[in-house]
């Protein structure tokens, strides 16, 4: 009984369809956002720049959280054959939302995309029927905790290709934090807070969540302002291992960013507590502290988010385990930031 399998749970291995034509998603007309390719692999922070900041940053740079690819196609199917490296298999979240692809047409979620349960690197191929053959506009997320080496798309032999049209806000609102900026533990790519707000706001996004290994270190903060952005929004409190440690480097990511950015609107936010922990009033503190000076210095462009406000009235439901959002925590977070993000980016 333990071997026996739902046959609608299996997960096909191979693409049988007839007339079917690959792409390389590196080539035009197909646009890749959050991350791009360097040598063999996509990455969403360049490695030297990982190689100075920890051993941890230099294996998560290359997991493609927040990567998606765009393109427009009438083709009734899409397709995709991927080569998997670097996974992160975690007991907490499902293997769509570490090694998986969400499909989205015209911004409606159609099928996530996996390899079977127990593969972990390698192969992927999947296919999505979308229907009849008219034009649609595509957006693929990249897994969140796996590395890609390859990525082609396939659609029918004789269906049209072409770009999608740019994000209404293009240049990219860039997140820097914790698993939980990461991704963790929603059950799909696209219910990330982020991707969440991406949808809502029509803005492009670019996820530096780095699970357990966010510190808010020089290195990184340097990088971070050396982006083109339209906003940063940062919380690494839950990797921050004391108080004392924000007081530390939380102000001093924040001027790094400043310094660069003068006009830049910047929110930050204190850790999404559902459990307040017991030096919770402390670390909000040092956090509040970056933003009160920032005021009391006349800045006219940072925003506070307190986030426990995310989960004002609500049951424990939207968690996995008291601090990992479930989707529907995810959800509330979204609409937390991007209810100040709306205001922003206007």
């Amino acid at each position: 009984m333990a071997n026996q399998v739902d046959k609608n749970m299996i997960v096909p291995t191979k693409i049988s369809v007839e007339g079917i034509k690959f792409y390389d998603i590196d080539d035009s007309p197909f646009k890749i956002y959050g991350v791009w390719r360097d040598g063999d692999m996509y990455y969403r922070v360049p490695r030297p720049v990982a190689e100075t900041v920890s051993k941890n940053i230099i294996q998560k740079c290359s997991q493609t959280a927040g990567g998606r690819v765009r393109f427009k196609t009438n083709s009734p199917y899409v397709a995709v054959k991927l080569d998997l490296h670097n996974v992160e298999q975690i007991a907490m979240m499902t293997v769509v939302g570490t090694m998986g692809l969400d499909v989205y047409a015209d911004g409606v979620f159609k099928k996530s995309l996996l390899p079977p349960f127990h593969q972990g690197e390698g192969n992927l191929e999947a296919i999505v029927q979308l229907g009849d053959a008219c034009e649609r506009e595509i957006t693929i997320h990249f897994p969140l905790y796996s590395g890609v080496r390859s990525f082609y798309v396939g659609i029918d032999e004789n269906a049209t290709l072409s770009p999608a049209k740019p994000y209404k806000i293009e240049t990219p609102v860039v997140y820097y934090g914790s698993s939980i900026t990461n991704g963790g533990c929603c059950t799909r790519p696209g219910m990330t807070y982020e991707a969440q707000i991406s949808r809502m706001l029509d803005c492009n996004h670019h996820n530096l969540g780095f699970g357990g290994s966010a510190k808010g270190e020089v290195e990184i903060a340097e990088y971070v302002a050396s982006l083109d952005m339209s906003a940063f929004v940062y919380d690494y409190d839950y990797n921050a291992r004391n108080a004392e440690y924000l007081l530390e480097t939380h102000a001093r990511m924040f001027n790094i960013v400043r310094a660069k950015h003068p006009t830049l609107p910047i929110i930050i936010i204190t850790r999404p507590d559902v459990i307040p922990s017991q030096d919770r009033d402390s670390r909000f503190a040092a956090i509040k502290k970056t933003y009160d000076d920032a005021i009391a210095a006349g800045d006219k462009n940072v925003y506070f988010i307190d986030g426990s406000s995310f989960f004002d009235g609500l049951s424990n439901d939207f968690t996995v385990d008291g601090v990992h959002p479930t989707d529907l925590g995810f959800f509330y977070m979204a609409k937390g930031v991007a209810k100040v993000l709306e205001k922003i980016l206007k």
